[in-house]
């Protein structure tokens, strides 16, 4: 009997650049600055509330909206940060990491047909959970100039159309290292404006922006809050990427339909790892020292890729950071970084993975998000160039 022919809903999807170069750094012996995962642990002090959770009895289903205390804490945490007030019961959700967040939103507000405006390079999760939802991506190339990458917003205004449903935004931006600031804030809210378009904001590294700048949260600013959905991970915040714990906060009339999608897709989220974090987030001293923490890190490879052939690029934020390649060699950016990764031993990842037509610029993505060591021995390798 033949085996019946699957028609694929994402035939532009394939094999993940990050699983690619990451199984080519193993079979190379090389130093794995490609996935942006740490190689350092978390604090004891969290395994310790999670282990306390499972030994009190915190295993079984918590509710589909995530454990109260957990929510309760989410909600102190960005009053205490942003100034803004979403009630735990109806305008958090616990999700199972933010890309589960990402998508759901996406899901839950766009319908066959709708446009979402998405600006690139970006996230590759983000285009085919809009394939998905049926939607049409529009997306807006970011400009690069002596300061780095920024949003040209004249030309995500002209990429409006009566259709558009939906704008992605990503501040600290993966994979640039680039963050909106004030001036930012006020385009995006002047474009939506007396529209019905939403925002889903994805602020996955809201802990990590550098050299005394502040993260502007979509939660800051009420008149942009209102129609956001805010995405946050608590896997990058507190180096568990692998817990895959992250949430949505949004306005209750946005939360109802975002709920209806998560119920079926995932309904509930780890419950003693929720517990666990919880008590730990009394603490607030781990997410507040961590822009001082990776910002030591970042300096440390700038440092010493400064007298590299290598054109360092802007890196305000993220735990990433990207690089010109022109002096060293001309080819493609997925070609050099399969030279790097197999003679060099050093991953990377093409910053071309992040456009959907595979834009090239000559730069690609190192993370610093790694044990001083490993940056180091990554650094010497670097140097032969």
């Amino acid at each position: 009997m033949a085996t019946p022919v699957l028609h694929t809903k994402l035939p532009a999807v394939g094999t993940t650049i990050f699983t690619l170069m990451s199984t080519l750094a193993s079979q190379h012996g090389a130093v794995n600055l490609g996935q942006g995962f740490p190689d350092f642990p978390c604090e004891a002090a969290l395994l310790d509330k999670v282990d306390e959770a499972m030994r009190a009895g915190h295993n079984q289903y918590p509710m589909m909206s995530g454990a109260p205390a957990m929510r309760e804490a989410i909600a102190a945490k960005i009053a205490a940060i942003y100034g803004a007030t979403y009630h735990p019961a109806t305008e958090i959700t616990v999700t199972a990491g933010a890309t589960q967040a990402l998508t759901t939103a996406i899901l839950c507000c766009v319908h066959p047909g709708d446009e979402v405006i998405v600006i690139e390079p970006a996230y590759d999760a983000y285009l085919p959970a809009i394939t998905l939802a049926g939607g049409i991506p529009v997306t807006v190339s970011m400009q690069l100039g002596e300061a780095g990458y920024s949003v040209p917003w004249d030309q995500l205004a002209a990429a409006v159309t009566p259709r558009t449903r939906l704008i992605v935004i990503n501040t600290p931006h993966n994979p640039t290292g680039s963050v909106l600031r004030a001036a930012d804030i006020a385009a995006l809210t002047d474009i939506v404006r007396g529209t019905d378009i939403l925002i889903l904001s994805d602020e996955v590294y809201e802990h990590m922006v550098y050299d005394g700048e502040r993260h502007e949260s979509l939660c800051r600013t009420p008149e942009l809050a209102e129609r956001s959905f805010v995405v946050s991970s608590f896997g990058k915040t507190y180096h568990v990427t692998g817990w895959k714990i992250g949430y949505v906060a949004a306005p209750a009339s946005l939360m109802v339909e975002f709920r209806k999608v998560h119920q079926y897709n995932v309904f509930s989220v780890n419950t003693p790892m929720q517990h666990g974090l919880a008590s730990y987030m009394a603490d607030p001293a781990p997410y507040l020292d961590l822009p001082a923490f990776y910002q030591r890190k970042r300096d440390l490879f700038r440092e010493g890729l400064a007298g590299s052939r290598f054109t360092l690029l802007p890196a305000d934020g993220t735990y990433f950071q990207c690089v010109r390649y022109d002096a060293i060699s001309p080819i493609l950016e997925s070609e050099f970084a399969q030279w790097l990764t197999t003679e060099i031993k050093v991953a990377a990842i093409p910053v071309s993975a992040f456009y959907s037509q595979g834009k090239e610029s000559g730069i690609v993505r190192f993370c610093f998000a790694k044990q001083d060591e490993t940056l180091r021995l990554a650094l010497e390798r670097l140097a032969r160039l």
